[in-house]
């Protein structure tokens, strides 16, 4: 913007109306300056010596009529609309009307400064100019402003600069939030009863009246309160008490919520993260189930929903149950697998029929890793728990028998008969109800394939969960249809007793035989369905596949015949195991057993006792002990005095000491032992008495004593297995 100005220029903006009031001639600008004496203010009058065009003076912008210099500076100022736009910043101040003002300051500064650089005067000059067209309404600027900015001055435009250098939230005043928590009951006795009173709503946020709680303020504080000056002040009047817990609500309306009713404190204002299952990327990577009670009154009572969800695909699967049972689980694992493949892991929560030992069996059986939730933490399987929401909300009003979403939509059914058509009469007239389980079921599954799986989600991009399965490339596992039926069968841990398994059937106890089993063996039962006498026994784990066991009398088997064949096999069992165990050590006879026993530690003691062959052992401390006893037993066993041999006695020591042969001192009617023939004996004897016992023939028990005993001898089992002719040659 041009300051400097000659007398030619001054009368050419006088005459077009950029500088009213001044003449409009070069000789009448001249006679003006003349008149009051311009030239007198060196700093704002300069002669144009040097220049092209001649003598004469320039005179500064300052030497005019103020209005003059107020029209030519509003003329010249031209407003950027982006100087007009408040900033993208709101999150400091949590008043609307607050932040209302701080953007009318800021956009105040930056036209001041746009006014300063276009002008081209000093800060404070420019500052001056500004304020003072603003306030003669000479800029042009929005209302909103206007409303916000009564007036300016270039003291609040320098005190604004400095606030807004150092936080813009500064420049923000909003006189209700100026006084706010200045109030006596909210300083009174340093925020005590402010504490007090949130206390007391949290309680029962709905049904306590400002009258009762200035009671309890009053047997808690007494009739006075304490103000933040230190001052007593009595107790305000039941009106402020009225305003304060109304603002206080407001205020606290989350943490009171969050004590007083903490189902709605999850649901609507507890923080939840978004995309938490951003991993689940394929089809079957994660389901989702869960179990509901279905708004909807059926033939036979209300029952349950069971809802599978794919979290990847977002199809999804339902079943129903009479009531929650580990079942009921298993039923809506095997129609989900059946249509969408084999999952990895499943989300449930801690639910009875969820943590059942036969759904972890199944589950487990199926190569499935099961997460459980937190306890009452449904948001941690948000997918199903909405997925549930929208069945019975689109599907639950359409059907008959359906009873509303809560007690307030019940009342509203019910109230569409008057009391008297109501009265005398039960639920099934009262709701219509017509339906059975399984024809629920069978609307259930059109509603899933023509509505639910060709609707757009959100969560799909837009997308279909139908045209999501189609699009997929990824291998779906599947499982034999027979496999899972018997995975799903009842299930009982039985062990193995002399008499079979043990299994309560109604009111009786049943027993059911498999000779392959082992007595004191713990194995898994899955009970065939269709035989209430057969059952199918595995391993306990489930892996292996043993055989079947069967109830003789459930089955209608003869038990004379199925006991005698069953014990033919056992023993051929047993036998399978005993025999090679048996000849395995056959070889042990005799003393050879304890023999090798004994070599082995002594050879072990031969070793310890190298290792330590460099060691030179203390003779231990030894004194002699004795008693009287102890003398008398010496004296005792001391020799006797040796008594000279007489007669044939000294013969034959002299003949051994002579070295005689043995033989010639054995006495003539003496008769040398044969070992191996009293063996033979023995063996004769053995075969003898079983001669007799197979014949019929009585025995002595002492006979009998000894035959058991001699049998489990080895001298018995080695010449039982010598070849064809041995008991000819020993007399037999």
């Amino acid at each position: 913007m041009q300051v400097w100005f000659t007398a030619q220029e001054i009368a050419d903006h006088s005459e077009t109306g950029m500088l009213p009031g001044l003449p409009a001639s070069k000789r009448g600008v001249n006679d003006l300056a003349e008149r009051e004496n311009w030239r007198r203010y060196h700093a704002l009058a300069r002669p144009r010596g040097g220049r092209e065009g001649g003598g004469g003076y320039e005179y500064h912008l300052d030497l005019l009529p103020l209005p003059t210099r107020l029209t030519y500076v509003a003329k010249s100022f031209r407003i950027d609309p982006e100087d007009l736009i408040a900033p993208l910043s709101g999150d400091d101040v949590t008043s609307a009307r607050g932040r209302e003002a701080r953007d009318a300051k800021i956009v105040a500064l930056r036209l001041a400064d746009a006014f300063r650089r276009s002008t081209g005067l000093g800060a404070k000059s420019a500052d001056d100019y500004f304020c003072r067209l603003f306030n003669a309404g000479s800029i042009d600027v929005p209302d909103w402003l206007r409303e916000n900015l009564d007036a300016l001055s270039v003291r609040s435009l320098a005190r604004w600069r400095s606030g807004a250098r150092q936080d813009t939230a500064r420049l923000a005043f909003d006189p209700a939030t100026a006084r706010k928590g200045t109030g006596l009951l909210d300083t009174a006795n340093d925020g005590a009863v402010r504490n007090f009173i949130l206390g007391l709503v949290m309680l029962n946020p709905k049904h306590t009246t400002a009258r009762d709680i200035k009671i309890q303020c009053r047997a808690e504080f007494g009739d006075e309160l304490v103000d933040r000056y230190g001052e007593f002040k009595p107790m305000p009047p039941e009106r402020t008490f009225q305003h304060f817990i109304k603002a206080l609500k407001a205020e606290n309306d989350v943490a009171i919520t969050k004590v007083s009713n903490p189902d709605k404190y999850r649901s609507h204002f507890a923080f939840s993260g978004t995309n938490a299952f951003a991993w689940v990327t394929e089809p079957n990577q994660l389901w989702q189930i869960d179990a509901s009670p279905i708004d909807v009154l059926c033939v036979d009572g209300r029952h349950s929903i069971y809802m599978c969800i794919d979290l990847a695909t977002r199809r999804i699967v339902i079943t129903t149950s009479k009531t929650p049972r580990a079942s009921a689980v298993g039923l809506l694992a095997r129609k989900a697998i059946l249509k969408l493949g084999v999952s990895r892991m499943i989300k449930t929560d801690n639910g009875s029929d969820f943590v059942a030992k036969d759904t972890d069996r199944l589950f487990r059986s199926l190569g499935i890793d099961v997460l459980r939730s937190q306890k009452y933490t449904p948001q941690e399987k948000g997918h199903v728990e909405r997925v549930i929401k929208t069945f019975q909300h689109q599907m639950g009003p359409k059907l008959p028998g359906f009873i509303g979403h809560n007690v307030a939509d019940r009342s509203a059914i019910e109230s569409r008969k008057s009391f008297a058509q109501r009265l005398g009469c039960d639920d099934a007239d009262a709701f219509a109800v017509q339906l059975t389980a399984a024809e629920l079921q069978v609307y259930f599954d059109r509603w899933i394939a023509a509505d639910y799986e060709q609707h757009e989600h959100g969560g799909l991009g837009g997308r279909t969960p139908a045209q999501v399965a189609e699009a997929s490339v990824t291998t779906i596992r599947r499982v034999d249809e027979r496999a899972l039926d018997v995975l799903l069968l009842s299930v009982n841990t039985r062990v193995m007793t002399k008499r079979g398994f043990g299994i309560k059937i109604g009111a009786d106890k049943h027993y059911f035989s498999c000779p392959a089993v082992l007595p004191r063996t713990r194995c898994l039962l899955r009970m065939d369905p269709l035989d209430a006498g057969r059952a199918y026994v595995f391993s306990e784990d489930g892996e292996v596949y043993i055989d079947e066991a069967v109830c003789y009398e459930l089955a209608g088997i003869d038990p004379v015949q199925a006991v005698k064949a069953g014990r033919a096999e056992r023993e051929q069992k047993i036998r399978q195991i005993v025999d090679p165990a048996r000849k395995a050590v056959r070889h042990l006879t005799g003393t050879e057993r304890i023999d090798r026993h004994l070599a082995v530690l002594e050879a072990d003691a031969a070793a310890r006792e190298a290792e330590r062959s460099n060691v030179i052992r203390f003779p231990p401390r030894e004194e002699v002990h004795t008693t009287p006893q102890i003398a008398a037993a010496i004296a005792a066993a001391s020799p006797a005095p040796t008594v000279p041999l007489e007669g044939r006695a000294a013969e034959i020591h002299a003949q051994l000491l002579a070295g005689a042969d043995a033989q010639a001192l054995r006495p003539a009617n003496v008769t040398p032992i044969n070992p191996v023939e009293e063996a033979y004996g023995r063996f004769r004897r053995a075969k003898q008495l079983e001669r007799l016992q197979a014949g019929g023939q009585p025995i002595g028990e002492q006979d009998a004593r000894w035959l058991t005993g001699y049998r489990e001898g080895p001298e018995y089992s080695a010449l039982s297995l010598m070849p064809a002719g041995f008991d000819e040659a020993i007399g037999l």
